[in-house]
């Protein structure tokens, strides 16, 4: 698919990660300038009830609404962890999508069952900041663990690598070099296929939106930037 019209200033799409919400880009938001909005989907920032599709398809339509409400002709998607998935299943299925930020980006294919993910979590967390959890908590407590689980159920089977296969646009993939759920060897295979850059921040963890937002927000601008001025061969253009 070719994402190659020319598009000026494109909103800015904050999708959060698993159990997380709003507060969780509060500091990338404080730092944008221009057209920003936040996003919330079932397991995403939103409770969901038992037997709502979670699939990665279905939550990419989902976004895809909540974006033509928005009525914008040109937009930035901002993933984080979870969401990753689903901002690159709707860039796939709309060409109002100009360019993507994957932030610690799942779904590894070798961390497909539940004991392997939960292992990644738990080599990652302890590198986490203390912090983190006051502000944490509340959106896993407001999210709820059900939803959680069964939204990260539902889309470990997707295969993230090859619908951005399918992509010709900006794209930057940003991780914690001491990140275990973004491993760096997927972490580069997603930015090689996107033909992106990958940019792995020292001493950072999984929660980069909360730890190192001014790294989110220069990779944002970066990915707008070249989505601005997008040609032929625009994803090799950052």
């Amino acid at each position: 698919m070719n994402h190659a019209a020319r598009v000026p200033d494109p909103l800015i799409v904050l999708v959060p990660g698993l159990g997380l919400d709003d507060r969780a880009w509060a500091l990338v938001r404080q730092r944008l300038a221009g057209r920003v909005h936040t996003v919330l989907l079932p397991s995403l920032g939103r409770r969901s009830p038992r037997g709502m599709d979670l699939r990665v398809e279905r939550q990419g339509e989902r976004l895809l609404s909540e974006l033509i409400v928005q009525g914008a002709d040109s937009v930035v998607l901002v993933g984080h962890s979870a969401s990753c998935p689903v901002v690159v299943e709707a860039a796939v299925r709309s060409q109002v999508v100009v360019g993507l930020v994957l932030i610690g980006p799942v779904t590894d294919p070798r961390a497909r069952t539940w004991p392997r993910m939960l292992g990644q979590w738990l080599r990652t967390a302890p590198h986490e900041h203390l912090r983190e959890m006051p502000v944490l908590m509340p959106q896993y407590w407001r999210t709820g663990p059900a939803t959680m689980v069964r939204g990260m159920d539902a889309m470990r089977w997707y295969r993230t690598d090859q619908a951005l296969a399918r992509l010709d646009l900006p794209v930057v993939v940003i991780r914690g070099a001491r990140d275990r759920i973004a491993a760096q060897d997927w972490s580069a295979r997603l930015s090689a296929i996107a033909r992106g850059p990958l940019q792995t921040v020292g001493g950072a963890a999984h929660m980069l939106p909360l730890t190192h937002p001014d790294t989110v927000v220069a990779a944002v601008r970066e990915v707008a930037a070249a989505a601005s001025t997008a040609g032929p061969g625009a994803a090799d253009s950052i």
